[in-house]
């Protein structure tokens, strides 16, 4: 992995990273003049016991991609200005214009509820230069080049004192919203250990505490014993839809072996998670025949400089469709009670799955 550092002219920081040397000169550019504002704070939530993040300032930010946007126009085009530089570049990371989390941290407003500074930092990775590419289409070096660069991200933001927790993620599809023509996900780092990734460390340390082995692991191996509901067994990764899914054709992607983040993976593991995650996200695109809506998220150990073996890396993806011809939002128990009702069997969502043959060269 090569990796460039450069700065935006609205004094944002970039890095580019590829599987080659890159060379010397590359400018990073940026279609907004003026420098980052944020002031972005945290309220504290009384009945759920967490933070809330409060980002005003995004309101103003863009959501689609202008409709006379040309996605195969020269990057040099002035008409359709970019974040991305030209250069032989792979993978481009850079703050975004509008975070929720770090930016210009100001001092938090004086409030009926604790207040804090909304600390942290929310960065932008675009997978590639194709703006008619995704994800599931890029090659297995390109994806695992991609792996490094989450692990390279998270080892750098990590080390940040107000930083505890380093998550990766995609929102994919105008369904989801888009912000940037590329193919790109984002990384949020947080403060405090979110509320999800909190509640699932919870359950893993007492899990390896009880039986001195991971959780997700001893499922792991549940899986492949009962073989139902897998869609990649390689070497050293899995892809299944859980027995316990909540949505329909919901797939987690991990390491056999417990891994603690993507900044632990060897070079073979790497790869191999590398091939689980595309044959996913291919089999999502052929089964209908169109790019397919999903968030997929990254959970791995906090970034506490505490060793952490009940932590094991691995991705959770959520597409939003119910079946084939109607979508599926969270309806009223799922969000007003976090209990979530299934109309559809994971075996039934996973045979779909089995049944879409992809080829990875």
């Amino acid at each position: 992995m090569h990796a460039v550092e450069l700065v935006k002219p609205d004094g944002r920081p970039m890095t580019l990273y590829a599987r080659a040397p890159l060379p010397e000169g590359l400018q990073a550019p940026s279609p907004f003049p003026d420098p980052l504002a944020s002031g972005a704070h945290l309220r504290w939530h009384p009945l759920r016991g967490e933070w809330v993040t409060y980002a005003a300032h995004r309101q103003g930010r863009t959501f689609l991609p202008p409709p006379e946007y040309n996605p195969l126009a020269p990057m040099t085009d002035p008409a359709n200005p970019t974040e991305v530089p030209v250069g032989p570049w792979d993978i481009a990371v850079f703050e975004n214009r509008f975070p929720s989390l770090g930016g210009f941290v100001c001092a938090p407003p004086d409030m009926i509820v604790p207040t804090a500074p909304a600390q942290g930092r929310c960065e932008v990775v675009v997978f590639t230069q194709d703006r008619t590419a995704s994800l599931a289409s890029l090659p297995l070096d390109h994806i695992e080049l991609l792996l490094g660069v989450w692990g390279d991200r998270t080892r750098r933001i990590g080390s940040e004192a107000a930083v505890q927790y380093v998550l990766p993620f995609e929102n994919r599809g105008a369904e989801v919203g888009v912000t940037l023509h590329h193919p790109h996900g984002q990384i949020y780092a947080y403060p405090v250990v979110p509320p999800v990734p909190a509640r699932m460390q919870q359950m893993a340390g007492e899990h390896f505490d009880r039986h001195g082995r991971g959780i997700l692991a001893q499922h792991i191996a549940a899986e492949r014993r009962d073989g139902v509901r897998m869609l990649y067994e390689g070497p050293h990764a899995v892809a299944f839809v859980p027995v316990c899914a909540r949505y329909p054709y919901e797939v987690w992607i991990a390491p056999i072996e417990p891994v603690e983040g993507f900044a632990q993976l060897s070079d073979a593991v790497r790869a191999d998670l590398a091939r689980a995650l595309k044959t996913v996200l291919m089999k999502f695109d052929k089964l209908w025949d169109r790019p397919f809506p999903y968030l997929m998220a990254w959970y791995q150990a906090p970034t506490d400089g505490v060793p952490h073996p009940e932590s094991h890396l691995h991705a959770q993806i959520w597409p939003p469709y119910r079946t084939r011809d109607r979508l599926k939002y969270l309806a009223g128990t799922e969000l007003a009670a976090g209990f979530f009702a299934m109309d559809a069997l994971p075996e039934e969502k996973a045979r779909e799955l089995q049944q879409v043959e992809v080829s990875i060269a």
